[in-house]
């Protein structure tokens, strides 16, 4: 792909449950676009959960103010010709159309990837290991387990990464952004 002379920035919100794949696409997709010039940041949630958003818990309401949050940092950078990579979880549908309105008032763009990997395989994967606490009964309200996670109904993209290699994942990925002019 080649490197375009423009400050195009934009918004990626990779969505999906704990251990799907989200940041590990993120990261392929930046470490590739960021060899071709662009410009290009990962916004990790886990990473504003421990900085930007120390202190909130999991309610509804929290995972509200996060994810707005990161929404915000995105579509600031997006709006000043980054691209924003946001693997983060963000459950609920209300949250994401939120951050995607706050795009849409700054005519920003805006896209929204679902990271549609089953319960089943993220469970396996567990990179955090939360599943098994989930399991032994020392968390709760694990995203997709016992708290809900409402998937995009429409996404922009849907990725299989279960049935995929991260590769193709970024892939996809990459070729949904040369379709719609962000790189």
């Amino acid at each position: 792909m080649a490197t375009r002379d423009c400050a195009c920035g934009a918004t990626v919100w990779l969505t999906g449950l704990p251990s799907s794949g989200k940041t590990t696409i993120a990261r392929a997709v930046a470490e590739q676009l960021r060899a071709e010039g662009h410009r290009v940041e990962v916004l990790d949630g886990d990473e504003f959960r421990e900085t930007l958003s120390a202190g909130l818990g999991f309610s509804r309401e929290d995972r509200h103010t996060n994810v707005q949050r990161i929404g915000l940092v995105a579509e600031v950078l997006a709006r000043n010709g980054v691209l924003a990579l946001v693997p983060s979880i963000a459950p609920y549908a209300d949250s994401r159309r939120a951050v995607r309105e706050r795009h849409r008032a700054s005519h920003t763009p805006y896209l929204e990837v679902h990271v549609a990997t089953p319960s089943s395989t993220c469970s396996e994967r567990d990179v955090k290991g939360l599943y098994a606490k989930q399991a032994a009964g020392e968390i709760s309200g694990l995203t997709g387990v016992d708290d809900p996670y409402e998937a995009p109904d429409l996404p922009d993209l849907r990725i299989p990464a279960h049935a995929q290699t991260v590769a193709e994942s970024a892939a996809s990925l990459l070729s949904l952004l040369v379709e719609r002019r962000l790189i």
